[in-house]
């Protein structure tokens, strides 16, 4: 039986006896046993060759070289696309602040304020972004949960893309409204959907820009007609757009030229720009409504000063050098192509996120092994993350990678395709 609840929301606990302290007859180790249940359902994650074991990075992650357990490695797994992670620009900045100002920030931003820091990166998050407002959450997850959630309730019915990331199902789910997933990029079903569905308070389709797993890029152009002629709100994630597509590195918005007509958009610090923290910028209204209805914003202790600091240095890298994401972008295609020819399924990818996909769990993990005793990290990607039978190798790419650097990748997995075609039933590609 549950027990009630006090004036507090606190349970409500009575012992049994006041006056006799209770024995203990038994050992503390008997606390675990209500957790005895881990062990086989441990087991049976190994037996699917699903289970993840965390490794120890010692020094910086740089695309160029990461030390995972004491082992040096050509690093293509971060998403620290233009190799900003470890810039010494950065690093000067985040001295800088915290000399100023700190670490801890000691509550959240509107208990204590935000620091000076952090006002000054949303005011310049919003002149980036050409939006009149932004608004920084302490990451990227943070920033999707806390805008849907804040955006739409029992009341309401959100679009959300099949393929969408994991912090943008999370917060459908927890915003309490109906949820209606639309196969991915499939802008017909999308349509059929908002036409069935209108007895609603609010409407809202959120879809990322380009897909973390694929490499893909949402049908903007295609969306934003959709929302506008529903009159539904438009929520795009450009996680892993920010810095890289656009002419001037605003994203997959600005790349298909739709960016004045997306009213919300999401975006991270800690991939393109180095940093840590996630954002949202739109209109002065929306950014005040979530100050007050986010909760993810309103019940998180502000991030440290010096992320902010780091983000504004990686700002005017973005504008000063484009030439990172134009050479990203070229490796990214050359990539492609050379791994096409191999053999390798690299699905729609348009993007520095190249996926081979595989299929098998196993054989993923088989594969990323390989890589790693030739000295290349390169994640085997399994469920949950992506669906069952789409287990991928994801070749994450930076400008920071050099010529030699993807033409080790390129021949590694030349020589890996040779062998599995010389293996009956084990050629690369789906299985």
């Amino acid at each position: 039986m549950t027990p009630p609840d006090d004036a507090h929301g606190r349970a409500e606990h009575v012992p049994a006896d006041h006056g006799t302290p209770l024995p203990r007859t038994a050992p503390i180790a008997t606390a675990e046993a209500p957790l005895a249940w881990l062990g086989a359902a441990l087991a049976e994650l190994d037996e699917q060759c699903l289970r993840r074991r965390l490794a120890t990075r010692s020094g910086p992650s740089t695309p160029g070289r990461i030390c995972l357990d004491g082992v040096p490695l050509v690093n293509f797994s971060a998403n620290d696309y233009l190799g900003l992670a470890a810039d010494e620009r950065l690093v000067d900045a985040v001295v800088r602040a915290a000399h100023q100002s700190g670490w801890g920030s000691g509550a959240s931003p509107v208990v204590s304020g935000r620091g000076a820091w952090q006002a000054e990166l949303e005011r310049a998050l919003a002149e980036f972004e050409g939006t009149a407002a932004a608004l920084l959450f302490p990451s990227g997850y943070a920033a999707n949960v806390g805008a849907i959630s804040a955006l739409a309730g029992k009341q309401d019915i959100i679009f959300s893309d099949a393929w969408n990331h994991a912090s943008i199902i999370d917060g459908c789910r927890l915003s309490g409204a109906q949820i209606e997933i639309y196969p991915h990029r499939d802008s017909a079903a999308l349509r059929q959907a908002l036409a069935r569905f209108r007895g609603f308070r609010r409407r809202l389709i959120v879809t990322d820009a380009l897909f973390s797993m694929d490499g893909d890029l949402a049908s903007l152009p295609e969306l934003v007609e959709l929302a506008e002629h529903a009159g539904a709100m438009l929520l795009v994630d450009e996680a892993h757009g920010t810095g890289v597509f656009g002419a001037h590195g605003r994203g997959v918005c600005e790349h298909w030229g739709v960016e004045g007509r997306v009213p919300v958009r999401v975006g991270t610090l800690s991939k393109a720009l180095g940093s840590s923290g996630g954002f949202v910028a739109g209109p002065q209204s929306l950014i005040d409504w979530l100050s007050n209805r986010a909760r993810p914003y309103v019940f998180s202790t502000a991030p440290p000063e010096a992320l902010a600091a780091a983000a504004l240095a990686a700002l005017r890298v973005i504008r000063e050098e484009p030439q990172r994401r134009e050479r990203l972008l070229a490796c990214a295609e050359h990539l492609r192509r050379r791994l096409r020819q191999q053999g390798w399924d690299t699905g729609e990818s348009v993007s520095q996120i190249v996926p081979v996909i595989i299929g098998d769990p196993e054989r993923t993990m088989q594969l990323a092994s390989r890589l790693r005793e030739r000295g290349l990290l390169v994640p085997g990607i399994r469920p949950p993350s992506v669906p069952d039978g789409e287990s991928r190798l994801r070749i994450s790419l930076s400008a920071a990678h050099t010529d030699e650097m993807i033409g080790q990748l390129e021949g590694a997995l030349h020589e890996l395709s040779a062998i599995a075609a010389a293996r009956p039933h084990s050629a690369p590609g789906r299985q």
